[in-house]
Order: C-alpha cells, then structure tokens, then sequence
C-alpha cells in the first residue's frame, strides 16, 4: 500500500504529533564523530552496583513472571520508608504504585482524569512529553508561558489561574523544572493548592528533580506538595528512579495517590504494561534503602558542575540564564536566535557539542539552548570551551 494510505489511515494523533526536538538532536548527533552530548536529561553515573546486584540476583534466580500489578509489596513499603525520612512524616504504601517509568506514571494520570477535549493547564517551557501524551490521548495541554526577568524565571500565579475554563481538569506543575530550574516556593505551592481546592481541579505533580535543589540554607529538597498538601485530596505525583539514583534506562516510576483510586490505577497499569518487572524492583528497593550518600554525592556534583557552566558562560555577550536553583538544566537565551532547531544542528556539525533546542519546549522556549551538565567533569569543559570558541567567531541563525 502507498505510505501516504498507510500514514492517512492512522488516528489524527498519532499522524500528526510533532517528534520531540530533544530526539531529533539526539539522533542527527550520533551520526556525527566526537560530539559530546549534553542534550539528554540525565547524568554520567551508572546505577551502582548496590543497586544492581539485587536486580540481577532476581533475575538470575527466576523472578521473571508476572507480578503485582501496583509494584511488590516490598517495593511500596520502601517508599514509604524513603518519603518518611525526606519529609519527616509517616506515609503509607497504599498510597504508591510502581510504573514503568516516570512516563508511564503521567500517562497514567492523565488516562485517570482527561480525555476527548478536556483541557491541563502547563506553565512552559515545559518538558515536551506533558503536551505529547495529552495530545495523543485527545486531551489539550494549555500552555501558560513563564517570564524572565532581572535574571530570574518567574510563574505569574494570576495568569496561570486565569487560563483556567471549564473545560480544565488539572493544573500540572513540575518544580523543580526542567528546562529551566524554576523552583516553586512553599507560598506558590499553597496558592496553587487553595486554588485547586476551591475549583475542585486535580494537581499533576512531577517533582523528578526534588533532591537537586541547591538552597542557601542546606536544604536536601525543594519544596513539595506533600508539604502542603493532604495525602487523600486531589494530588497525583509522578515521580522515578532515573534521575537521583542513576537509573535513567531501568524504566521504572511510580505514582503517589489517593488510596480511593488503587483499583482504577491497577486497572490502568494492567493494560497498559501488565505491571513492572519484579526483578528490576528489587534493585529499587536497594536504591531507596541504601541510596541516601549516592543522592547527596550526586547533587553536589551537580552543583559544582553548575556553577561551573555559569562561569564559563556567563561572560559571553548575548546569552542570558538564570543560574538554575534546581534539577540540572542550564536554559539559556541567545541574543537573535531565531530558530534553535537549526542552531543545534549548526553546533553539532562545527562545534561537535550537543544541545537541545529550546522551541521544543513549549510557549518561550524559542531563542534559547537547554544542556544538561551533570556530566564527566572533563567533556564537560571541554564542550562548553567548544561552545565559547564558536559564539565567538558565528552567529546563531
């Protein structure tokens, strides 16, 4: 059959979903010898072997069939361990369920409240896959764009609450953020819950990058909604293995929510992924029992390399960041970009180094380069050194 029948024939989502900018980068670069990549969202550990052996000792000894569909119970019970020492409050394991991955967890909850034109409120620039899944699933994502200003990121509460219709179901909020680091305060968190309250709306929470908060006070977290929040109201968090402990390719996530909705979430999870592999759940309950001074040794890599990134740019003309109080994501503009597709892909061929264009994430992404720095420390001087040389002698399109 003609690839254009084959392609007309497919639902209006799937044909029409634009490919992730982040990929495309990813994939035009690896055709390109000695780039060094700084446009994937994760860091330059591998999973510890504390975390592995226990994962390839299940495996090795059969635990290869199916399982509970909300995670072992083991599992669950290792997250509420891990949640009552990071906030000092006990939790329950009936209220976590494991998925495969951070992205099962959001297309989990956006199957559980939105569907054929429901509407998600998402500050931008955002992550491109919160707007990917409610498309595809015949929900719209309302961007609400963020502001810079006087060197600083900043959510305007009264226009995120304006673009509130009726047609809203949820307000999702990632903070730490990725791109941009932005990180609510406890006092934007309570008015967003106070509003959520008030208007009967769900809060999708993704707070992935809570431990990589670098506060002035020696705060281990950012601020969270479990801070303020009640653990049977209208809260879904998605949360995953893959950022604090180094475990970006197991794919497994979970989801933190109200007991009352365990049956409809195990149901979701049944058909959709049938339930995580139990072997690779033993490694997480390692990770969460045994992780804590890896989790540390990892944010204050991060922050070194950070403040690294911005001495080396901070002095080049044109450019303009904030320096990111959170996750580990340097979000820059560039002074007459106009198009960061295309600037990427310029970086790549001259420069060899790698980074995502900003226009994939959304309303105000356009005109800047996202880099994720938390990297071997010497590719990482190495790619920003490239960089300087090139804004020095080219200017980005």
């Amino acid at each position: 059959m003609n690839p254009d029948k084959l392609l007309a024939a497919l639902t209006p989502q799937a044909r029409n979903e634009p490919d992730s900018g982040i990929v495309k980068a990813a994939m035009y670069g690896f055709t390109v010898p000695g780039v060094i990549p700084l446009w994937a969202g994760e860091g330059n550990q591998p999973t510890p072997e504390a975390f592995a052996r226990p994962a390839a000792e299940a495996l090795l000894n059969g635990e290869t069939f199916y399982t509970w569909q909300r995670g072992l119970p083991e599992l669950r019970e290792a997250l509420a361990r891990y949640h009552t020492r990071s906030f000092g409050r006990a939790f329950d394991p009936e209220n976590f369920f494991v998925t495969s991955g951070g992205m099962h967890a959001i297309q989990t909850i956006v199957q559980l409240i939105a569907g054929d034109g429901d509407e998600i409120i998402v500050p931008t620039p955002a992550w491109p896959n919160y707007a990917g899944v409610l498309r595809i699933s015949g929900a719209k994502p309302v961007e609400v764009p963020m502001q810079f200003g006087n060197g600083k990121w900043t959510l305007d509460l009264e226009r995120l609450f304006d673009a509130v219709t009726p047609r809203t179901r949820a307000i999702a909020l990632n903070s730490p953020s990725n791109p941009v680091g932005w990180t609510a305060t406890r006092d934007e968190l309570i008015a967003i819950r106070d509003f959520c309250r008030k208007r009967g709306l769900w809060i999708l929470g993704d707070e992935v990058y809570t431990r990589f908060f670098y506060g002035e006070n020696g705060e281990t977290r950012a601020p969270s909604f479990l801070d303020v929040c009640e653990d049977e109201e209208q809260l879904l968090l998605a949360n995953t293995f893959s950022k604090n402990w180094a475990m970006t390719g197991w794919r497994v996530g979970w989801l933190q929510a109200p007991r009352a909705l365990g049956p409809a979430i195990e149901r979701i999870i049944q058909v959709s992924s049938s339930g995580t592999p139990a072997f690779l759940q033993r490694g997480c309950v390692a990770a969460l029992d045994e992780g804590d001074d890896f989790i540390e040794r990892q944010v204050l890599m991060a922050r070194h390399r950070r403040d690294l990134a911005v001495l080396m740019l901070k002095e080049l003309p044109g450019l303009t960041f904030e320096v990111p109080p959170g996750a580990f994501y340097l979000f820059f503009g560039i002074e007459g970009m106009t198009d960061s597709a295309a600037t990427v892909r310029r970086l790549i061929d001259e420069a060899k180094v790698g980074f995502a264009p900003g226009s994939t994430f959304g309303l105000g992404g356009e005109g800047h380069l996202r880099m994720c720095y938390l990297k071997d420390l010497g590719p990482l001087e190495e790619a920003l050194g490239r960089f300087v040389d090139w804004m020095k002698r080219n200017k980005p399109v």
